[in-house]
């Protein structure tokens, strides 16, 4: 009698453990259904300067806003843009230049949100060749990643500040590894990003001359960009986003060591934790401005985009005259 007592009470046991466990994972199912995905095509992989967008396991950034953050990545600014276009994501994490040549070929789309309001753009070269100005490039080659990329076209408005054009320099393809072809003496200078100056200070660049993009057009280097139909049908979610994006922000500029570590994790090259810090604190540094000091993380200036695309045009990278105050909203930003 006892046994059969003993076996009734297990197996009631057992079925009130499976009935919580059940309905945990229910509530964790319902939980994550009634989160809104929100599907965001960056220019890249996941990288460690993005990670404060990669951490929604540790952090409820977004989740705190409703949402559920899908990373799309891709092969730059361009791809980011295409993937709004088609509908396989709903915004781009892209740059000025690849929006310019999407409104040129005639593409609706809206600016939202300023990520990084300073440009992280640069001309580097050895200190003995004496080039400190863009004056000084005239008859000089200068490695870009590609032609197509934001080196180049970087490289190109910086040139435009100094009365300068593509004909007065020799302009070389050098791919990723920009910093070999100038350690070798092949070119003169290289246009880079200040991370990718991190990079191969690490691997033993020796002092260099830096002349920066930003001391002479200080166009942003990316921004959050949507279609037209997403601004209109989804403001709601795109409210959301931004405010969960500036949480996010603020967090990785408070605890810029939390977020190195985390990279590790998350960042395909985030190997190294000391690194990561370097990299996140550029990022960090790049996401201030003035505009963001009155206005908020995030503030978008409409006239520096304006003098960017005005110089894209002078330049021949676009055609059409762009009026930029009609592709600015400022509707979310905090």
């Amino acid at each position: 009698m006892k046994s059969k007592r003993s076996i009734t009470v297990a197996v009631m046991i057992l079925v009130l453990l499976l009935t919580a466990c059940g309905s945990k994972d229910n509530q964790q199912a319902a939980t994550k259904t009634e989160l809104e995905t929100v599907k965001m095509a960056s220019w890249s992989q996941p990288i460690a300067e993005q990670t404060n967008l990669l951490v929604s396991e540790e952090k409820d950034f977004f989740k705190n806003e409703g949402l559920d953050v899908e990373f799309i990545p891709g092969a730059g600014g361009g791809d980011a843009i295409k993937n709004i276009l088609s509908g396989k994501a709903d915004i781009a994490f892209t740059d000025p230049g690849s929006l310019y040549f999407a409104l040129n070929q005639g593409e609706k789309l809206k600016v939202i949100y300023t990520i990084y309001p300073q440009n992280v753009f640069n001309v580097v070269s050895l200190k003995e060749s004496n080039i400190t100005k863009p004056e000084d490039l005239k008859g000089k080659k200068i490695g870009v990643y590609s032609l197509s990329s934001g080196t180049r076209q970087n490289l190109l408005v910086l040139l435009n500040q100094a009365g300068l054009t593509e004909k007065d320099v020799t302009i070389v393809e050098t791919g990723l590894l920009n910093f070999a072809p100038l350690m070798q003496g092949q070119v003169d200078a290289t246009a880079a990003t200040d991370t990718g100056l991190v990079t191969a200070r690490e691997k033993g660049l020796a002092d260099v001359n830096v002349i920066k993009v930003k001391d002479y057009l200080n166009v942003p280097s990316d921004l959050f960009v949507v279609t037209e139909k997403t601004y209109n049908e989804k403001k709601a979610m795109l409210k959301k986003f931004v405010a969960a994006y500036q949480t996010s922000a603020e967090w990785m500029m408070n605890e810029p060591e939390e977020a190195a570590a985390l990279a590790v994790k998350h960042a395909i090259d985030g190997k190294d934790k000391n690194h990561n810090l370097e990299i996140i604190k550029l990022r960090n540094e790049a996401s201030i401005s003035e505009a963001t000091s009155d206005r908020g993380l995030g503030a978008i200036e409409t006239d520096v985009l304006q003098q960017g695309a005005d110089s894209y045009k002078e330049l021949g990278l676009i055609e059409e005259d762009l009026h930029m105050s009609d592709f600015i909203v400022e509707d979310f930003i905090k």
